[in-house]
């Protein structure tokens, strides 16, 4: 159960549109209650054109600690903060701000550093592997630095954009010895496949890799959150690969998230233990 709301309650936001899918609330409320925090992680359903006006009353609000945000507001929230933590410069992309009490604000990502923390947890290591990480949108980008830096030995990067992958892996080629690369989204070869894509939300969704040349030896990753495994899963499962759907990276950016927001004893307290 989660304490009463009281005066002294640090307010949380989750900023997106739509949000009607959206776990995290969820999740950081458990998390809260759980550790008896007295704090509120709430949904804030604001759409492209209501951002500048968001912005202009949530800055009035003083005990609002933190914003988390989603689409499509992770690239425009740029332009808003007053500092950008390294992961947003790199990546160029913000996912939680944090709101100090001498109001400024501070922007920072950590998509990809919760997928290769939650890949982690669940026993997979990138360390020395080959990946191929299908999807350099938003999410797909801070994946690719972070695979990058954790020591992959190789990355393939495919999206439907050639130039946009091409993009990518110029820039993620410089993070750590990694060789980085664009390429076709054919598993055959790699050691973690990794789908960060919106295919697979939809039951009619194509594939988003040639899941035939997937074996019995490889990781496959869909960061997508669903009730039911993605078509791409339940491909994988039938060929006898390890799975690993959205949950993993979901909570590994919630705990990274809370470290941010100066929640650490939280963090220290569920990093190895849930």
């Amino acid at each position: 159960m989660h304490p009463l709301i009281t005066g002294n309650t640090r307010i949380y936001g989750l900023i997106g549109d739509p949000l009607k899918s959206a776990k995290s609330p969820m999740l950081l409320n458990r998390l809260f209650a759980e550790a008896q925090t007295d704090a509120v992680c709430i949904p804030l359903e604001v759409g492209t054109q209501g951002l500048a006006e968001f912005v202009k009353g949530a800055r009035a609000v003083r005990n609002l600690a933190g914003l988390l945000v989603t689409m499509p507001h992770k690239q425009t929230m740029l332009d808003v903060v007053d500092i950008l933590h390294p992961t947003a410069r790199q990546v160029g992309a913000i996912n939680v701000v944090r709101c100090d009490k001498d109001g400024r604000w501070e922007g920072a990502v950590f998509d990809g550093l919760g997928c290769v923390l939650g890949m982690q947890r669940q026993g997979v290591c990138v360390l020395g592997k080959s990946v191929l990480l299908v999807g350099a949108g938003g999410s797909g980008r801070a994946i690719a630095f972070a695979v990058a830096a954790a020591g992959a030995r190789s990355l393939i990067i495919s999206d439907l954009d050639p130039h946009r992958a091409a993009d990518l892996a110029q820039n993620a080629g410089k993070e750590g010895l990694c060789d980085v690369q664009a390429g076709p989204a054919d598993p055959a070869g790699h050691d973690i496949v990794i789908n960060a894509t919106p295919l697979g939300m939809n039951p009619d969704d194509p594939m988003p890799i040639e899941a035939e040349h997937l074996t019995p030896a490889m990781v496959v990753v869909d960061i997508i959150t669903r009730s039911e495994p993605t078509a791409l899963l339940q491909a994988a499962q039938a060929r006898g690969c390890k799975t690993l759907d959205g949950q993993p990276m979901h909570l590994g950016q919630a705990l990274l998230a809370l470290g941010f927001l100066g929640f650490k004893d939280i963090k220290r307290r569920y990093s190895s233990g849930l």
